[in-house]
């Protein structure tokens, strides 16, 4: 099971507010039906390593799909073979310890 964090920003939209664009990522995870928490600065998703990579193109897509010409994208995958992990378990670990 690996984690994967995901920032995507839409260039030259002529505003500073990518809103409605994370609304619609946002929407089509929900969709997906696949485990992920929205944080200020990206998108934190739970899942086997080739789907996540699958889920970050097609997120990929999505400002482009909404008329944008240029999007940058930022990946960050934490793999873990030795246990299995899910969102959240580092931040509570963390946060419940003595």
């Amino acid at each position: 099971m690996a984690i994967m964090d995901i920032s995507i920003v839409p260039l030259g939209t002529g505003t500073t507010g990518v809103g409605r664009y994370i609304v619609e990522i946002h929407r089509i995870l929900k969709d997906m039906g696949v485990p992920h928490a929205l944080h200020d600065m990206g998108t934190t998703i739970e899942g086997e390593v080739e789907g996540l990579l699958e889920i970050a193109r097609a997120l990929h897509e999505v400002p482009f799909g909404m008329g944008v010409q240029r999007v940058y994208t930022v990946i960050k995958l934490d793999d873990r073979r030795d246990e299995r992990v899910h969102l959240g378990e580092k931040a509570r670990r963390v946060t419940e310890a003595p």
